[in-house]
């Protein structure tokens, strides 16, 4: 007799309908797909807020302002503006720790490299460059909503790196990078928005040779000139352009595109 004539059912039937509780497998799912949502939206979110916290305190009260508007010459011989250039996109700035004759480290915030060294300015670079194209597989730059990262070597020894020089060095790290340099009264003015330890000594002859130490650093500095956060030697290349990336995708300003 089939279950429709006798109009009841037996246990196992009974027991068959409720073996899995008085949720179905479809509410299941759909319970553990809304709690790990719940838990990836809530992760997303405190790393985002401790972002904003870390850009926020970068350019807290009473802390010197790093950067500001100057006008340099880049490696093709051409004036390059600051406001013109960087206003509305990320900034990635070389920089490094001088330090002095004893060789124990200065304070300041920033200090920019130089062609002529042997060692660190070489593999930082090559670290530059993998950052660079890492984040454009992040946030690809062809998309109108996202940012803009904009690479910038600035020379601390303009005597010797001139726009010729700087072209030819960089071209073996990079093409999007871009090399600044100019007079020793506009390096050293610079140096001092950025809180740079400038060293490099003034009315330096042709052939005389002089050395400059330091350790390097990456400033990322925001699209209205702000300075975000700092990437030092113990970032790998992948870890900063993940920190890198999640601050430009943080970013709700204007930006520029071209």
């Amino acid at each position: 007799m089939g279950i429709g004539r006798r109009g009841y059912k037996t246990v196992q039937e009974m027991r068959s309908k409720y073996k899995f509780g008085p949720f179905s497998v479809v509410s299941v799912v759909i319970f553990l797909t809304t709690g790990l949502g719940m838990v990836y939206y809530f992760r997303s979110e405190k790393e985002r807020m401790e972002r904003q916290r870390i850009a926020e305190a970068s350019k807290g009260v009473g802390k010197p302002k790093v950067g500001g508007k100057f006008e340099l010459v880049d490696q093709d011989g051409r004036k390059w503006s600051s406001e013109e250039e960087m206003g509305g996109r990320f900034s990635l700035v070389s920089g490094a720790v001088g330090m002095n004759e004893d060789g124990m480290i200065v304070k300041q915030n920033v200090y920019f490299g130089f062609t002529h060294c042997p060692d660190i300015c070489p593999e930082e670079l090559d670290k530059m460059a993998q950052m660079i194209d890492l984040v454009s597989v992040a946030l690809p730059p062809t998309s109108s909503s996202n940012p803009t990262l904009l690479p910038i070597f600035i020379t601390c020894d303009p005597a010797r790196d001139t726009p010729s020089v700087l072209k030819t060095y960089l071209q073996e790290f990079h093409p999007s990078m871009i090399g600044l340099t100019g007079t020793w009264e506009q390096i050293k003015a610079v140096c001092k928005m950025y809180r740079v330890y400038f060293s490099t000594p003034e009315g330096v002859k042709p052939g005389m040779d002089y050395l400059v130490d330091h350790s390097i650093y990456f400033y990322l500095m925001d699209p209205e000139g702000d300075f975000v956060e700092a990437i030092g030697r113990t970032h790998s290349a992948e870890k900063a352009a993940k920190i890198i990336s999640e601050h430009m995708s943080d970013w709700k300003g204007k930006i520029k595109k071209s």
